[in-house]
């Protein structure tokens, strides 16, 4: 088996940038490199502000970083020394052409897998770290070989299985490593390449072994199992609100079943983040592709519910308020799509934020992590994706002139009709809600969208309160 001295990682987003500091930490003797074509990006990792925010990354990379940890745009370089080779770039849903909504964009993919054709001058394994359709390998395969024939290239599924706000654990504490390729003897001296590297500190009884399609497939598969839990039980929280029932007992009741178990059966306002929606397009397209249209429709139902969800949190506030939200002051605490990570890709806040914009609200917005930029490049970025069946699209102007964020949370929140928990932030427990609630406009809403304020005795405060499946 070739020891791998040097790995490469392309792309220094939320995936390969903790992962590879992970590695830099538990693997010392391999020289690792990361690498993205974005230079302002490359300096936020050689600064002690990184474009990621994850508990305990700073802390790692600070260990590491000039060590065996390096952040560069040299590109070429980086391929040329690594013996492995991770592809960690963006694989969003496609917004144009074929599969338009629901398939993955793979343009970033081949871009990599064409300019590693290109430099490299000596055999390489290349390992799948994005998140990709089944048989994407297969397509690499193709470009490599029609690109370059003189070298031996491995292709490796390395799916990651990360939570944001929990990636360092995850990765230290993995439940499993999933490593697919090819079953051949090439293909498994590779498997086992990979298998030594995250042997550093992984039990190899954590560490799965499987052929190429098997891994890439499990990816899209253990995300949709976990989505379609959080759609099941947010199902439940309508039901109970109008039976009177009250969803976290039922939870409580349901998850204590050993065949189910408790985890993703917390009623919310919706799932968001980068994986859970796309990864479920994306296999809703690949049922229909492979001429499986009810297995389609079953899971493009997981993705309706979501938006049911939040939809029905906006209308709520929008009725609850007397049908019209025009002109008033609607706080929105949170705007990532989780606690703590800075990443708002597919939150709830945009798709409720937008509903409320397009009744003339005034939403004053706090995150302690997301910056006012992101919050109106991703207002801007839903009206563009707004498919035109009679969906209203809100200008740059109007998003401009009705978003106001505030690094204050009090002040967003002083003098407001209403205000809506929209992440699950720790600090929101520890507000003076009776401050809070003395300095809004009675009588005081609060529309808590993540059950996170239990026991806070907000009703006896004074509060109107609405709480997702409380009956």
């Amino acid at each position: 088996m070739k020891e791998v001295k040097t790995i490469c990682c392309i792309g220094a987003g939320y995936v390969g940038g903790p992962t590879m500091a992970v590695f830099s930490l538990k693997c010392p003797h391999i020289k690792i490199i990361v690498v993205d074509s974005n230079p302002q990006k490359i300096e936020a990792w050689n600064s002690n502000e990184l474009p990621v925010y994850e508990p305990g990354l700073l802390d790692i990379v600070k260990q590491t970083r000039g060590k065996n940890l390096f952040f560069t745009t040299d590109i070429d370089s980086a391929i040329d020394e690594a013996e492995m080779i991770f592809i960690s770039v963006n694989t969003p849903t496609k917004n144009y052409g074929v599969g338009k909504g629901m398939a993955a964009d793979l343009k970033y993919v081949e871009l990599c897998t064409r300019q590693i054709a290109r430099v490299a001058k000596d055999d390489k394994i290349i390992v799948e770290k994005s998140t990709l359709p089944v048989r994407t390998a297969e397509s690499i395969k193709t470009i490599i070989s029609g690109c370059s024939s003189e070298f031996s290239f491995q292709v490796l599924s390395n799916p990651e299985f990360l939570a944001e706000g929990t990636a360092i654990n995850d990765l230290l504490n993995a439940d499993r490593v999933l490593i697919g390729g090819d079953q051949t003897p090439e293909g498994l001296e590779a498997i086992e390449a990979l298998t030594a590297v995250y042997a550093n500190w992984i039990p190899r009884e954590r560490i799965i072994q499987t052929r190429l399609w098997s891994s890439e497939l499990s990816k899209l598969t253990a995300n949709a199992f976990l989505a379609q839990r959080v759609s099941s039980i947010n199902a439940i929280s309508a039901l109970c609100e109008r039976t009177g029932a009250d969803v976290d007992e039922v939870a409580r009741a349901v998850g204590m079943d050993s065949r189910i178990g408790p985890k993703f059966l917390k009623a919310s306002v919706g799932f968001g983040g980068s994986c859970f929606q796309k990864d479920i397009l994306n296999l809703v397209y690949l049922c229909r592709h492979f001429g499986l249209p009810d297995v389609a429709s079953y899971w493009e139902q997981v993705i309706k519910m979501n938006d049911y969800q939040k939809h029905r949190f906006a209308q709520k506030v929008i009725t609850t308020l007397f049908n019209t939200v025009s002109d008033k002051k609607i706080s929105m605490l949170g705007w990532a799509f989780k606690k703590d990570t800075n990443d708002s890709r597919e939150s709830a806040a945009i798709y409720i934020a937008d509903e409320l914009l397009q009744d003339q609200a005034r939403v004053h917005v706090y995150d302690p992590r997301v910056s006012p930029e992101r919050m109106i490049d991703d207002l801007m970025f839903l009206q563009s994706v707004k498919n035109g069946n009679g969906d209203n699209k809100l200008s740059e102007k109007q998003i401009r002139d009705g978003l106001i964020v505030h690094k204050d949370p009090y002040q967003a929140l002083e003098n407001a009709h209403a205000t809506m928990v929209v992440t699950e932030w720790d600090e929101f427990r520890d507000y003076d809600w009776k401050s809070i609630y003395d300095n809004m406009l009675k009588p005081a809403f609060l529309f808590d969208g993540r059950n996170i304020l239990d026991g806070a005795g907000l009703e006896e405060i004074g509060f109107k309160v609405y709480q997702i499946g409380k009956g």
